[in-house]
């Protein structure tokens, strides 16, 4: 997509902060843009009609493996709901509050998913997709070992943040860890870019700018990630089955 005209005078930027042209054109370098400024329209009007519960809303949502990306919602709020409203820069710590409830609150529903629907599920038909009962007891013990620092950092990660909570369900993770790491992790992810789009202003779109950039290689890492998984599932079907009692080195020296 090119640029998409605006009428009106030519500021540098319109009222709402967008970016123009001295000749008054809404500029694009990525079709994603244009998916976002809708978004921001709907933020916006989230938090024109509800404040701050509008950021518990929307938080929860993304929360929730609905894809909204934070990276929007929160700067939004430092500005919208803290600069706009004059209000000093220490408010961007109860943003920071709200947006880690409303992390909370999404995270629970998509761990009940998770533990309810998606365990039995795959219990029942998981052999269909290559994950078995062994792979399930891993998870469990993973999230059981390691669960509490996977939750936390989880959640400084974009995109890995939005769908952790799933698998934190299917492995039925200690649940008040769980709540309290989600917290814990989401909190200072939500104060960091509440207060950036506080200390920018105007200006608050960049950091979305920044952090682009990173999303396509968090999603290629998820991707190889589950292609070697399909890989070593798919080799272990197709190797010859080990006769009882035998261990690794007779089937090594065997072979």
């Amino acid at each position: 997509m090119g640029c998409q005209a605006i009428r009106g005078s030519s500021p540098t930027r319109n009222e709402r902060g967008y970016r123009l042209t001295p000749q008054g054109t809404l500029c694009y370098t990525r079709s994603v843009a244009s998916l976002e400024q809708g978004l921001l329209s709907l933020i916006r009007y989230v938090y024109d009609l509800m404040q701050w519960p509008g950021v518990v809303t929307l938080m929860a949502l993304e929360s929730a493996c609905i894809p909204l990306p934070s990276e929007l919602i929160m700067p939004l709020s430092g500005w919208m709901l803290v600069k706009e409203r004059s209000l000093p820069a220490i408010y961007t710590l109860v943003a920071g509050a709200y947006g880690a409830l409303g992390c909370t609150i999404g995270s629970v529903v998509a761990y009940v998913v998770g533990m309810w629907g998606g365990r039995p599920v795959l219990e029942r038909y998981g052999k269909y997709i290559l994950v078995s009962h062994h792979d399930l007891e891993l998870a469990d013990r993973w999230f059981s070992r390691y669960g509490s620092l996977s939750i936390f950092i989880s959640r400084l990660l974009p995109v890995v943040r939005t769908f952790i909570s799933l698998p934190a369900g299917i492995a039925r993770m200690n649940f008040i860890r769980f709540l309290v790491y989600t917290f814990l992790g989401s909190f200072p992810w939500c104060f960091g870019l509440a207060y950036g789009g506080y200390y920018l202003g105007e200006h608050w779109e960049q950091i979305r700018e920044v952090m682009r950039p990173f999303d396509p290689f968090i999603i290629a890492v998820i991707i190889a990630f589950i292609a070697f998984y399909i890989y070593r599932h798919i080799k272990n079907i197709r190797s010859p089955a080990r006769e009882p009692g035998q261990s690794d080195g007779d089937s090594d020296r065997s072979s």
